[in-house]
């Protein structure tokens, strides 16, 4: 079942659009631009970084860092964590 489930949150950061990630930001309260949401999304696309490993995470959020700002890339991955205990995923991440 883990197999499964990475797989899926894998396929959706691949294939994440502008317009969703523009929607997300908008529903958690963050704050970024068409630009820089393209920007993220060509990053994605063209990097492809597990979200299940901490050293893809890790590069992931120094790079929204440096494309938004730093104190957006602590709020999503504040964001994160919090959807990853909440549903209790925690056992998948490492």
């Amino acid at each position: 079942m883990s197999f499964f489930i990475k797989e899926m949150v894998k396929s959706k950061v691949r294939n994440l659009t502008v317009g969703e990630l523009l929607h997300y930001s908008k529903q958690y309260n963050f704050h970024i631009t068409e630009p820089q949401a393209r920007q993220i999304i060509n990053y994605l696309r063209t990097n492809s970084p597990d979200p299940f490993k901490a050293s893809d995470r890790d590069r992931m959020f120094h790079e929204l860092s440096t494309i938004t700002d730093p104190q957006t890339a602590k709020q999503a991955q504040a964001l994160m964590d919090e959807v990853i205990q909440s549903y209790g995923l925690g056992h998948l991440f490492n």
